[in-house]
């Protein structure tokens, strides 16, 4: 498994909640990994069921086998307030301009300039060592923006190529580059098998093939139950109205006036086993899509129960079985 796992996916589809599952997957059998979120929504503090993330690594979770799961909310004007103290050494005149405002308008102004700190810093995250040499997180999983904004968001090169042509910019977004181009990354795509995450995810699939990043796996969440198979619902399309109404009506189905009874449930039941016939026939038709991309695919079951911190390890779990980890 490549150490840098980045998931995004289509608004809606679950991908913080499947990054956060798999950090906790990815932390089995005493491993630490790292869940990094880029968007400041604060969704992995509220699935976790914790306070707001700062802007520092703290330990939220624990993994079965006793992996730890560490979390940080990255914020652009203070990682740049890293920045200038890493490279030139401003100290507190980099907080006097943040104070007057300065941070905030290279962070807006400069798009690009926010995304290679972003990046950045979860690279560096990735490279970060021990004294003793050995790295600080077996894993960085990070929460990335959603699938129409990935690739450019992890293609910082070509954003900072306006920006600075030599300099320490330019020398951290060839760094990052280096690491989210090479086999230490894979990005992962959240989907859901309906037609416009499917698209969603076939195009930006096409586009990270394209800026030649790393593509991982696709991850269907909130999978339904399969009820009825193909064989099982042709005999519900195939049987007819009469037999069905004997059927429940020798199942003991409609009380003191069963085969009246038993008709008027026959019309109900059948839309029913129609609106499911058409569900499943979608959702085979959007799987076989995803299949043909010919990457690994995952499924994740839809929680009946809702999602919380239960749920989370559930999601875990399974996705240990399917390999993630």
């Amino acid at each position: 498994m490549s150490r840098l796992q980045v998931v995004s996916g289509k608004g809606g589809t679950g991908k913080t909640t499947v990054a956060a599952a798999l950090a906790l997957a990815l932390a089995t059998e005493g491993k630490r990994t790292l869940l990094v979120e880029v968007e400041g929504r604060q969704g992995i503090a509220q699935l976790f069921e914790t306070e707001a993330l700062p802007y520092e690594e703290r330990k939220i979770a624990v993994a079965p086998g006793g992996g730890e799961v560490y979390a940080l909310a990255i914020d652009p004007e203070l990682a740049l307030l890293d920045y200038l103290q890493m490279f030139y050494k401003l100290g507190s005149a980099g907080r006097a301009l943040k104070k007057l405002g300065a941070i905030d308008f290279a962070t807006t102004v400069a798009p690009g300039l926010r995304d290679v700190l972003l990046t950045g810093k979860a690279c560096e995250a990735v490279r970060r060592k021990e004294r003793g040499g050995g790295f600080v997180y077996d894993y960085v999983i990070m929460d990335a923006p959603p699938t129409g904004r990935i690739t450019r968001f992890l293609n910082v090169n070509d954003e900072v190529a306006g920006l600075a042509k030599i300099g320490p910019i330019h020398n951290q977004a060839q760094a990052v580059m280096r690491v989210l181009k090479s086999p230490e990354t894979a990005v992962h795509l959240v989907a859901l098998l309906e037609e416009m995450p499917v698209q969603e995810t076939v195009d930006g699939i096409a586009e990270l093939r394209a800026a030649r990043l790393p593509v991982g796996r696709i991850i269907v969440n909130m999978v339904r139950p399969r009820l009825l198979d193909a064989d099982e619902l042709e005999l519900v399309r195939t049987a007819s109205h009469g037999a069905l109404a004997q059927s429940l009506s020798s199942a003991g189905l409609g009380g003191a006036r069963r085969g009246q009874n038993a008709e008027r449930l026959v019309g109900p039941l059948l839309e029913q086993a129609e609106e499911y016939a058409e569900r499943y026939t979608l959702e085979e038709e959007q799987r076989s899509v995803l299949s043909e991309l010919g990457l690994p695919l995952h499924e994740l079951p839809l929680l009946a129960e809702g999602m919380d911190l239960a749920g989370l390890y559930e999601l875990a779990t399974e996705l240990r079985k399917q390999g993630m980890s």
